[in-house]
């Protein structure tokens, strides 16, 4: 994407577009690295001259280097099976309150702590661990470091010291050596090495939000700091954003993250499964129109079965109406009839989870919230949107659509000297961008029974 920043706001185009194919070999899933490379080489060239780049991506997968500098290998995918039972076994042996207590880290399978601990030999021939980000900056520019907001998801980062997690290292067995400096947002990381890639200039690089979600979050147009976020894509990232973390027990156990988000703030946020379901769905049926699946949704029966998107049988990819299906014999409830019944159960089901995850929130760190904003790609998705206001009787406001490219772009603004201070982005974004305004309808009882429905078919 490139971006032009003035007074009226950021106008994004879209310069070149490629695929993210994962490969699966020698029964790993590994994420095409070298691939992606290119296309952001091919984007650059693309997008003309600029006065600065910044990379945003998924945040926990690594590559690793060794001394020379070179990769050792493809990343692994975080949906890979390695990591299967780790998790488990690494909260019984350290236990959960050093984990939590050190990272605020919400724990899930794949968090970059537990995909160490699966490949200590190749961990004694690294030198530097760069995160998917800091590993495309290392290749543009031959400068490595660790961006904050990303290096805050991987369950080594203190997240009150603002430090590497170096004791915790110690106690899990992971050489502190391979964790390269720490690096704020809005930083210069260096400028295009010559040679890189022909036709390229010395192009600045500057470090954003790393994270996507981070991005997508400073481009959130609140007002206040009342709000709560969605960041609607493939994983929904549902929180409120704070000065401080919550690392009490009660958080741990309601499975929220602490994770750094620009100047400082908290990202106090609940990993959703999002709409990888509704992909795969619609992956696995070959279909291509979805205004009009999602408009037979809409018209299906609401609340036929009920759904959990955070079960883990949704995690994996392959044949998700199955998956569904599966779910739905497992918890005592008739399977979707037909494909817009699958879809509407999603939808509610996500909705119900975005219900839950906002609540609770609230609840736990304090923060009143008096509208919901949804950006990404599920800002465009009005069943959902208008599903997200009736269950969580809020407003929600809905957009930017590309809300992680609009905060990438206006952290390198702000760092060239364009914007001032913080508070700045949100207001550019506001000038430059509508939001579509959902009103809930009030009829809160419906998704309240959906609710007790959800509890009393919980598998066992």
């Amino acid at each position: 994407m490139r971006a032009r920043v003035h007074d009226g706001g950021a106008e994004l185009t879209e310069v070149h577009r490629f695929a993210n194919r994962p490969v699966r070999a020698g029964g790993t899933l590994y994420w095409d690295v070298l691939a992606l490379f290119q296309g952001v080489l091919d984007g650059l060239r693309a997008a003309g001259p600029v006065g600065s780049a910044g990379i945003d991506s998924w945040a926990i997968d690594y590559g690793l280097l060794d001394p020379s500098g070179r990769l050792l290998g493809n990343p692994v995918h975080y949906r890979d099976g390695r990591t299967s039972g780790v998790m488990e076994r690494v909260v019984g042996e350290v236990g959960a309150d050093l984990l939590y207590g050190t990272s605020g880290t919400q724990f899930l399978p794949f968090n970059t702590v537990f995909q160490l601990l699966t490949e200590r030999e190749r961990l004694e021939q690294a030198a530097t661990l760069l995160l998917i980000p800091d590993l495309l900056t290392w290749w543009l520019t031959g400068s490595a470091g660790a961006e904050v907001t990303n290096a805050s998801t991987t369950g080594l980062y203190d997240v009150r010291s603002g430090t590497w997690a170096e004791p915790l290292m110690d106690r899990l067995g992971i050489p502190a050596r391979l964790f390269p400096p720490l690096r704020p947002p809005g930083t210069p990381a260096g400028v295009v090495r010559a040679g890189v890639a022909d036709g390229l200039g010395p192009v600045p690089v500057t470090l954003v939000g790393s994270h996507d979600t981070a991005s997508a979050v400073a481009a959130v147009p609140a007002t206040t700091d009342r709000f709560a976020y969605i960041s609607s894509g493939t994983w929904s990232l549902v929180g409120v954003e704070l000065p401080a973390p919550v690392l009490t027990e009660e958080s741990r156990a309601a499975g929220f993250t602490n994770e750094r988000g620009l100047d400082g703030t908290v990202r106090y946020l609940r990993n959703v499964m999002g709409l990888w379901i509704l992909q795969e769905c619609m992956r696995a049926w070959g279909e291509h129109d979805l205004p009009a699946l999602l408009a037979a949704a809409e018209r299906a029966r609401p609340f036929a079965a009920v759904l959990d998107p955070d079960d883990p049988a949704f995690l994996p990819p392959g044949d998700m109406p199955g998956r569904i299906a599966g779910y739905c014999r497992r918890t005592g409830q008739e399977p979707p009839a037909d494909r817009p019944a699958v879809v509407r159960c999603v939808l509610e089901g996500l909705a119900l989870a975005y219900r839950r995850a906002v609540r609770d929130a609230v609840r736990l760190s304090g923060r009143e919230v008096t509208v919901v904003h949804v950006v990404g790609g599920g800002a465009r998705n009005a069943a959902l949107c208008r599903m997200t206001a009736d269950a969580t009787g809020l407003p929600v406001l809905a957009g930017p659509v590309e809300a992680a490219a609009l905060g990438n772009a206006l952290v390198q603004a702000r760092a060239l000297g364009v914007l001032g201070a913080a508070g700045d982005i949100r207001a550019m974004v506001r000038r430059g961008h509508e939001v579509t305004a959902y009103e809930p309808s009030g009829a809160t009882a419906p998704w309240d029974e959906a609710e007790s429905r959800l509890i009393a078919a919980a598998p066992r």
